[in-house]
């Protein structure tokens, strides 16, 4: 038997509507008491002293490319869940775009595997909807659901059969599973570099227009409803597509989104600089969409913030830009864009925020984490709020270091991650360095 005692901290838990100084006392890695009178430090094995810092359930993301096996180049899981710790992440789902595809019981096992032996992070495999992500035959969903799948996506490629879709829809429902899809009509995206407006037609590139997202939007709605399955919409990044999700869920539709932090601080200008790590998809929108998204956050539409991790080899980003990959590395930067772009300007409080890390991605998996309840593992993130520091992507944890914040100036930090109890991350570092 092992006890912590993290003392002083600001507690901060969505799902118990705690926001509070309190200790919390861990024992034998799991949470034993959150407030109340706390035992002596000579009682406990560790202390931690977290006064002036914000104690909060281990962050948890709906969606993360680790890229192996297949793009081992790019990431692996042992780099990319050291990225999560780094970023505060105690639990993430993996993508299944890799090479081979995540489509049976084997690849699920081995996204499992792997994440074992890196002994970071909690690592939940999501499955592949089609046989080889060709869209035309479904996966064995009953393998990958007995694999460990807790969720099922074709990454950040969509299902444009809308029968395939839905009979997607309809299987997974039996395993009371949801769907992570990329809402995107290819049609209307093929060859696009940014978003479609203004920007895009003074730069003299051609862009991906809002209604690619919004069309697909709509469809996955009417197939949601007709089946009354779980659908989760990735990285939603327009005002119509919020709109459209707001109503659906006022009419009781099972349907749930995320989106990303890059997408709520940044804007199409900051395609003039013609930077290949700004290129993402779906891509940065106009100030608009942006308003929009936020206003998401604010009512409860868009219930999960996603780092959105899609980490590239810098010789794969070192290109011209209409033909370097879409993708930013985003789990190391997730928590100070956030503030940046919500806590400093007043558009959300920090339990809104924590709450978007935490509880809102849990619900969309089904995932017994996220929260600080006596008896539940100890996974627990500790973060300075107001250090000040500089984003330097060369000392990324990741593989990859594709990221548009290089040298921004940010405010908070994560400074330990915890998992099971067990301090799996601590910053240790100089000032404005990553550990």
């Amino acid at each position: 038997m092992t006890s912590t005692l993290i003392r002083g901290g600001r507690v901060i838990d969505p799902a118990n509507e705690l926001d509070d100084i309190a200790d919390v006392v861990i024992r034998d890695g799991n949470i034993e008491s959150v407030g109340g009178s706390a035992p002596a430090d000579e009682t406990v094995d560790h202390v931690i002293d977290a006064t002036g810092l914000l104690v909060t359930p281990g962050f948890i993301d709906t969606h993360v490319s680790l890229r192996e096996p297949g793009f081992v180049e790019d990431e692996t899981t042992a780099t990319g869940t050291a990225a999560a710790l780094a970023g505060g992440f105690t639990t993430i789902a993996a993508m299944p775009n890799t090479v081979p595809v995540v489509d049976n019981r084997s690849g699920a096992e081995f996204v499992r595997l792997q994440a074992e032996r890196a002994g970071n992070c909690r690592v939940y495999p999501l499955g592949a909807i089609t046989k080889n992500h060709d869209g035309l035959e479904l996966a064995e969903i009953g393998q990958l659901v007995e694999g460990g799948a807790v969720g099922f996506s074709e990454g950040k490629q969509p299902l444009a059969n809308s029968e395939v879709m839905r009979r997607a829809l309809e299987y997974v429902q039996m395993f009371d599973r949801p769907i992570l899809h990329f809402a995107m009509v290819p049609e209307l995206s093929e060859g696009g570099v940014m978003h479609e407006g203004f920007e895009s037609t003074r730069l003299g590139l051609r862009g991906i227009p809002a209604a690619a997202q919004d069309i697909m939007t709509g469809r996955d709605i009417a197939l949601a409803e007709l089946t009354g399955a779980r659908l989760h919409l990735m990285c939603v990044s327009t005002a119509d597509s919020v709109e459209r999700i707001r109503v659906a869920r006022a009419r009781g539709i099972r349907i749930t989104t995320d989106v990303a932090p890059h997408h709520l601080l940044l804007t199409d200008e900051v395609m003039r600089s013609f930077d290949t790590m700004c290129k993402c998809l779906p891509p940065l929108r106009s100030q608009e969409h942006v308003d929009a998204l936020i206003a998401g956050l604010q009512d409860g539409t868009i219930s999960a913030i996603t780092a959105d991790h899609q980490p590239l080899a810098v010789e794969k980003k070192s290109v011209e830009l209409d033909i370097a990959p879409f993708g930013i590395s985003g789990l190391e930067t997730a928590l100070p864009i956030c503030i940046q772009a919500l806590i400093r300007p007043g558009h959300l409080s920090w339990p809104q925020l924590i709450a978007c890390l935490t509880t809102g991605p849990a619900s969309v998996l089904s995932l017994s984490g996220g929260t600080l309840s006596p008896g539940v593992p100890a996974d627990i993130t500790i973060i300075d709020p107001d250090q000040q520091w500089t984003i330097d992507t060369q000392s990324f944890h990741s593989k990859s270091s594709n990221s548009p914040f290089h040298g921004m100036s940010v405010q908070g930090r994560v400074v330990k991650t915890l998992v099971n109890g067990d301090c799996r991350f601590q910053l240790s570092c100089q000032p404005g360095r990553a550990n």
